[in-house]
């Protein structure tokens, strides 16, 4: 990295799939995120982690469009500038997240779901109600995306009757039917028992191929198992960056982390 005519930092690399400058989020004169610069690779896996209240969440939603900036912008592929653009428009784009909280329609097969994915971005929109025929073209897609996150023998049930590991593992199927270049996961395995834990590690595992991975985790075994880079967060800045070998050894994060030297490990 080199230095601008301007005495400012050049990057003479490739060009980050996302990359954030100055970003900053106010809320009644808090500073929720203050000032962060973000660069995600393009093609691996990149973790923010924090502890509570660190920022996490709200930097998340400024990627994504569900939050506005006060200040700075985030480019896309270093050309296209998300900041401002509404959440729709930047999945446009391909970018696409999960949520945290699943919000899926009880009565709904996982099948159905899916093929609503898949036709959200095409001309026919909305207007599945019209005929079953519009939804069925799909069906071959949807299948194929339910065997990829491991749900295939459920993909005739009633999502309401999964359990909380399948109903997160179809939400992640709904957000690859989008085909997103930048995949954004907000606490993939929040709530989960060791098993589907598992189960989810090894799902983002398969579905990174080809597309960049951004994830919002608090548990950093996960962390670990998945991430090249991790960017930790403390008070709305960005603390450190860097491997996961080295971050966890970082004496700056076992204090973000109350002291506890295990809550690095």
């Amino acid at each position: 990295m080199g230095e601008g005519p301007d005495g400012d930092p050049r990057d003479d690399g490739p060009v980050p799939v996302l990359r954030a400058r100055g970003l900053t989020k106010e809320f009644r004169g808090f500073r929720a995120v203050n000032g962060v610069d973000l660069d995600v690779a393009e093609g691996g896996v990149h973790a923010l982690v924090g502890p509570n209240g660190a920022g996490k969440t709200t930097l998340f939603n400024l990627l994504t469009g569900f939050v506005k900036p006060t200040g700075g912008s985030v480019l896309l592929q270093g050309r296209l500038e998300l900041a401002g653009r509404s959440p729709e428009a930047i999945t446009r784009l391909g970018v696409a997240r999960s949520f945290q909280i699943t919000s899926l329609f009880p009565e709904l097969t996982p099948l159905r779901h899916v093929e609503l994915a898949l036709a959200s971005p095409t001309r026919l929109g909305w207007r599945f109600w019209r005929s079953d025929r519009t939804l069925n073209r799909f069906a071959g897609r949807a299948r194929e995306l339910l065997a990829q996150v491991g749900l295939a023998d459920h993909a005739d049930v009633p999502a309401g009757s999964l359990s909380y590991g399948r109903k997160r593992a179809l939400e992640l199927a709904l957000a690859l039917a989008l085909d997103p270049k930048v995949l954004l996961l907000d606490e993939p395995t929040a709530g989960m028992g060791a098993e589907d834990v598992d189960r989810v590690v090894e799902l983002v595992g398969a579905v990174r191929a080809g597309r960049t991975v951004v994830l919002v985790e608090h548990n950093m075994n996960v962390v670990a198992s998945l991430a090249d880079r991790v960017t930790v967060l403390q008070h709305g800045k960005v603390l450190v960056e860097g491997p996961y070998a080295e971050i966890r050894r970082d004496p700056r994060v076992v204090t973000a982390y109350l002291g506890d030297p295990d809550a690095a490990r």
